[in-house]
């Protein structure tokens, strides 16, 4: 795998070497409190098999968390069966957790808890990378609401290749308040991560990621499997849904036509849920579904279809090389009814949420704006590239204050669709605007955007505006701001922001 994915992504994903312009922060000088937490954990990033091809006997190559439970409830941990995917973790809010992580691959690697808030040391920044059999202390307090987050590698240059790998894993805040606001039970609340992958005529992971438009595969993976089907019962499920793949939006829809109903977003429930025709879930995104399987006769498939939309530049598709672009259909999941469940009655409210008042804000007349544009094929924000720990002037914010950030993607023939992802915690999104000449792509995926809720990435679709609200007020230190297009991300599409007392 060194030798494959390695190599192959040696090219794209190179940049020129930064010349660091302020200290770093090292593992060693990470210091993790003194007392027992409630939750300990070893995680290792290790090469591995897992079967990726059902009509090809023998195993792939991939890398992987390994992960093991050390101190904590006995179901902190769940594993996928036959899955390349990390172990899921389920912690409570403000328990306590500490994560001993070792790198055993031959180059640099990290954690990042994506969604979680979480100081500067324990945010996975690609500073904090460590070597082939070096480790770094994560020690953290869960402070997020119950929702579903997800792990996965942050070494500069090298994400997209670790993750497409199969380096990733979810992270579940969970409360004791679902059975009271009448959601399904456990057995009935199932993760569906969702990620596309190409394989070569060996049967191994092909990562040949287009400079463009990134890393497309031309087969969908569900839970780090390539058995799509998922087995349900004919009953009412809490669908966890997360887009783990590097580059792929998805246009999700049922296949006999019902509404989407939307219960939760990327930091937790809704207030309420929200009916769609489809959902939109760009890379780093998830969503929560009401899904009623009742309805459907036993023996029969129920999918989840990604349908058609205006990818890039106003053009359905747009290939330029790539296997499967994107806005192209395809069936992303199966969900085969089998048995019976219980059918429950979708609630009219889930949980409050306290918005920050615009007089909060300390930009409210003139938000901070971020130009996504495109120079010699290099996507850049505000025409910079990635940094180590370089930090412009337009990037420093104060600890305790409110801000409305403005993020703008040009329109154009060759405009893209960026997910952008925000370190540090959740946000919301005020505003969404489109620019004259680009309504008419927006209009294939508009209907299906979440704005309703808490979200820490959001997709910015070409000619778009989008003005989100943050609140910076727990940790001060050196954050990250990027497309969560992986390849993109690792051609320089990031920059640092510092949050400062």
């Amino acid at each position: 795998m060194a030798g494959g994915l390695a190599a192959l992504c040696e090219a794209a994903c190179r940049r020129p070497t930064r010349t660091l312009t302020v200290p770093s922060i090292t593992a060693a000088a990470h210091t993790v409190l003194g007392n027992p937490p409630d939750v300990q954990v070893a995680l290792r990033a290790v090469p591995g098999e897992a079967v990726l091809d059902l009509e090809r006997p023998g195993a792939s190559r991939v890398w992987r968390f390994e992960g093991e439970l050390l101190a904590g409830p006995k179901d902190t941990l769940s594993f996928f069966e036959q899955s390349y995917l990390g172990p899921t973790f389920r912690v409570r809010r403000g328990q306590r957790v500490r994560v001993h992580f070792e790198n055993a691959l031959d180059e640099p690697s990290i954690v990042h808890w994506h969604g979680l808030s979480v100081s500067q040391e324990n945010d996975g920044h690609p500073r904090l990378a460590v070597n082939k059999h070096e480790s770094y202390a994560y020690d953290f307090t869960v402070d997020n609401p119950a929702g579903t987050y997800w792990y996965h590698p942050h070494p500069d240059g090298r994400t997209g290749a670790q993750v497409y790998a199969g380096m990733s894993g979810l992270f579940l805040v969970v409360d004791d308040d679902d059975q009271a606001r009448g959601l399904p039970g456990a057995e009935f609340d199932i993760p569906v991560v969702l990620q596309d992958r190409a394989l070569d005529s060996d049967g191994q992971l092909l990562y040949d990621p287009n400079p463009m438009m990134g890393m497309l595969g031309d087969r969908m993976f569900v839970n780090g499997n390539p058995n799509i089907t998922q087995r349900v019962k004919a009953g009412t499920y809490r669908l966890r849904l997360l887009n783990g793949s590097n580059a792929r939006i998805f246009k999700l829809a049922w296949s006999d036509g019902s509404p989407m109903t939307v219960i939760g977003s990327d930091g937790g429930l809704l207030a309420a849920p929200v009916t769609k025709p489809y959902v939109m879930l760009g890379p780093a995104e998830r969503v929560e579904l009401w899904a009623d399987f009742g309805r459907a006769p036993a023996g029969e498939e129920v999918a989840l279809e990604s349908q058609a939309f205006a990818a890039a530049g106003g053009m359905m598709g747009m290939r330029g090389g790539a296997r499967v672009p994107n806005g192209t259909p395809f069936q992303a999941c199966r969900f085969s009814v089998e048995g019976r469940g219980r059918r429950l009655t979708l609630p009219t409210q889930l949980r409050p949420l306290a918005w920050r008042p615009p007089t909060e804000v300390v930009n409210l007349e003139r938000p901070r704006r971020f130009d996504v544009t495109m120079t010699m094929m290099r996507f850049l924000l505000n025409d910079r590239s990635f940094e180590m720990t370089s930090v412009a002037p337009d990037e420093r914010v104060k600890l305790d204050t409110t801000e409305d950030w403005e993020f703008r993607n040009g329109g154009g023939m060759m405009a893209m669709p960026h997910p952008i992802h925000v370190h540090g915690g959740q946000f919301e999104i005020v505003e969404r605007a489109v620019s004259p000449g680009a309504e008419r792509a927006w209009s294939t995926v508009g209907d299906g955007l979440i704005n309703e809720g808490w979200k820490d990435t959001f997709l910015l679709m070409p000619g778009e505006r989008v003005r989100i609200r943050l609140r910076f007020e727990r940790h001060a230190g050196l954050f990250l701001y990027h497309c969560h297009n992986l390849e993109h991300e690792d051609m320089g599409m990031m920059r640092n922001f510092s949050v400062e007392a």
